[in-house]
């Protein structure tokens, strides 16, 4: 199987079931024929598969693998993982503190942030130098907004922030925090963009149309890449080249955007971004997470930012003067050194996509995620579920979001649960899946569906 043919997801499926030979979607033929062409399979074998029994105690065939479509919110294990961390524990207890400058594994702790930089830079499409390693999500989010949020408080200037409406919660409490800590009211100075009445989605020109009308009083716009709750892929360089026109900073949370889909940062013009590397980057629970500033903020040193030893000049950190001397780029913005275990699990992860390209991820998730979109649509009935993640595949990564009706969503996600069938819900009626093309297969997918429709028959009867 090719994943480089230009056609579209649907049609590319449809020209794989005639050479299948397979009778339909639906037949364990078609799913089987794709997965032992799929070019990445080898890919799966790099991580831990939860056991059927480990998921779901009780279930019948323990020891088959689980479905986990949940990587949108905690990606599975890398195997490297443990190897590499292991090997950084073992460097603890041999060298202690020398560890820092003297590491048998060639990752002397000073530096620990420079193994994952370069390949963190590839996955959004950036310089090296434009990208940190460092601190969590929320936390990155606050550093890059006090640095760029600089509202006037004078009549007519600028001072709104432009969002999402339904951004995740954290972004929310962020920026609202931030709005205030400058002596401002959201009230007056966050704008908070809704879809339009009736609908899930945003749609772009409702977007720009607000940055036209407001921009003039806008200091920052700032959007997720992938909306958590829809799964929907927003128009990055579209929005981010029409707010800079009017004068506004531009800023990305990319928490479901890295390594799911191919992002341009550097090259679509954005001012900021940050993400974090647990989803579909697969470095373990809390793991550390990463900024991006473009390189044409790299020496502006005049712009505050909050400071810490770790963004200091390494050249002279040691010396431990009280005289901040930022480092140029994205490591200028750094706080204190890095957590090296987690600096190291991400490593382990990044091990894995280092074998494969994330234009390659993306083409096997657009037929991945493109196979159960169409079984999703031609098996269930409106009645039951709604996927409320755009039908257009460029406008989604992974994700497909189902409502599910009649107030029957947590029945469903505990029946799946209960099969060993990993997604995650969102009250009041959303579940999400998503088949992740480093580990996921096409019958995991077929198989997601079969023990669907068993489970709506018993609770929509």
């Amino acid at each position: 199987m090719t994943l480089a043919t230009k056609t579209a997801p649907q049609e590319q499926l449809e020209q794989f079931l005639v050479k299948s030979g397979a009778q339909s979607f639906l037949d364990p033929a078609f799913a089987g024929f794709m997965d032992e062409r799929d070019p990445l399979k080898q890919l799966r074998d790099e991580f831990v598969i939860p056991t059927r029994g480990q998921m779901a105690p009780g279930v019948d065939r323990p020891d088959e693998s689980s479905i986990y479509f949940c990587g949108n919110s905690l990606g599975l294990l890398p195997k490297a993982v443990s190897r590499i961390v292991q090997e950084e524990l073992q460097q603890w207890g041999e060298g202690g503190v020398n560890s820092h400058f003297s590491h048998r594994f060639g990752r002397p702790w000073v530096r620990i942030e420079e193994t994952v930089q370069h390949q963190s830079a590839k996955l959004v499409g950036a310089r090296p130098e434009e990208v940190a390693i460092m601190n969590t999500l929320t936390s990155n989010l606050h550093t890059l907004l006090a640095a760029f949020y600089t509202p006037s408080k004078a009549s007519g200037g600028r001072h709104k922030i432009l969002m999402e409406a339904k951004a995740f919660p954290s972004d929310h409490y962020a920026i609202e925090s931030q709005i205030r800590w400058h002596g401002l009211d959201p009230k007056d100075s966050l704008i908070c963009q809704a879809p339009r009445e009736g609908e899930y989605l945003l749609r772009t020109e409702d977007i720009l149309e607000t940055i036209e009308k407001h921009g003039h009083e806008i200091a920052v716009v700032c959007f997720s890449g992938v909306q958590f709750y829809t799964g929907q892929y927003f128009e990055i360089e579209k929005i981010t080249k029409a707010a800079q026109a009017k004068g506004c900073i531009v800023g990305w949370d990319l928490a479901h955007a890295a390594g799911n889909l191919p992002v341009q940062l550097h090259d679509w013009n954005v001012d900021f971004a940050c993400w974090c590397s647990y989803k579909y980057l697969n470095s373990g629970p809390g793991g550390i997470a990463g900024i991006f500033v473009h390189e044409r903020h790299a020496n502006n040193f005049e712009r505050n930012r909050l400071a810490g030893w770790w963004g200091h000049d390494k050249v002279t950190r040691f010396d431990m003067v009280n005289e901040f001397k930022p480092m140029s780029g994205a490591a200028g913005f750094q706080h204190s050194n890095p957590s090296v275990l987690t600096s190291a699990a991400l490593l382990g992860s990044l091990t894995v996509f280092e074998q494969t390209s994330i234009q390659d991820l993306r083409s096997k998730s657009l037929l991945l995620t493109g196979y159960l979109h169409h079984l999703l649509t031609n098996e269930f009935s409106n009645q039951v579920l709604e996927i409320i993640t755009p039908s257009d595949p460029e406008q989604r990564g992974c994700q497909l979001s189902l409502v599910f009706k009649q107030g029957k969503m947590i029945e469903i996600f505990e029946g799946l649960a209960k099969r060993a069938i990993i997604g995650d819900e969102r009250k009041p009626d959303v579940i999400r899946f998503a088949p992740t093309p480093l580990y996921n297969r096409f019958e995991d997918v077929l198989q997601f569906v079969l023990e669907l429709k068993k489970l709506v028959a018993e609770i929509y009867n």
